[in-house]
């Protein structure tokens, strides 16, 4: 049986059997990691508060290499991420950033790069930049380092640069379809505007694309187009974004009531 250490964040837990916990831990060595922590769920577990959802902390497992499954021997603190689960859209899309490192990346495939952009988006999460735009850059570069970076200077099935009328993203194709081409039923239809804001986000450093000036319009069509390469490439609809849907609904503004009295 092997002992190893490694930073890591929780990414998901739920209840095992009648006092255990399963913790997934995305880790910086070796990538996404799922382990049993015996009695975590008793009041008095020597865990506490550590594998509450996006807790950065330093991560010891024992691996007997028979089985998927490590077994937790601790998990200290490094630092808690309490601000992102104490408001509602920063939990959501910090749910979301979790939910696409665990969709998009496979079991014990070390990735440091990805690492340390979930804990820096977790950090900005923190601070003042919207939280829809914090998604918005991680998801950018999430999708590039894992592989899949969409081209978007050009169609790709006819060469003509960008952006074309009637342009969308097909995930399937690779990137921009133009309309003359004929994106595919799953493409996601693209303003001109936005495809220029892809690109520019794309070339700047994070904490430039954190503070780009982009229209509301843009900024939400940014969001919604990158959930749904998300959701494309990990072949199934997310969660997180049911939960971000109900939540922008919720926070909407009521509509100003019509008739009665004038003053």
């Amino acid at each position: 049986m092997a002992l190893y250490k490694t930073r890591a964040v929780v990414i998901g837990r739920r209840a095992l059997g009648e006092s255990d916990r399963l913790v997934d831990f995305y880790t910086r060595e070796f990538g996404k990691v799922r382990g049993v922590a015996r009695a975590a769920r008793r009041p008095r577990s020597r865990f506490g508060s550590a594998l509450e959802l996006f807790t950065l902390g330093e991560l010891v497992f024992f691996d007997t290499g028979r089985s998927e499954l490590v077994r937790v021997d601790h998990f200290d603190i490094l630092h808690p991420f309490v601000r992102v689960r104490e408001h509602l859209e920063r939990l959501g899309q910090g749910a979301w950033a979790v939910e696409c490192v665990s969709s998009l990346s496979a079991d014990r495939d070390s990735h440091p790069a990805l690492f340390g952009l979930l804990v820096r988006t977790l950090r900005a999460l923190e601070g003042r930049t919207p939280p829809a735009r914090v998604s918005v850059c991680f998801a950018l570069r999430a999708v590039d380092l894992l592989g899949h970076r969409p081209r978007i200077d050009r169609c790709v099935a006819c060469g003509t640069t960008a952006p074309r009328r009637g342009a969308a993203l097909d995930v399937a194709a690779g990137g921009l379809v133009c309309g003359e081409c004929g994106p595919g039923p799953q493409a996601i239809p693209l303003s001109a505007a936005t495809i220029g804001a892809l690109r520019r986000l794309r070339e700047l450093r994070w904490e430039d694309g954190l503070g780009f000036p982009l229209s509301p319009a843009v900024d939400g069509e940014l969001g919604l187009v990158l959930e749904g390469v998300v959701a494309r490439l990990s072949g199934r609809a997310s969660r997180a974004s049911r939960f971000l849907s109900q939540t922008r609904r919720a926070l909407m503004p009521l509509p100003p009531p019509h008739g009665g009295r004038h003053g």
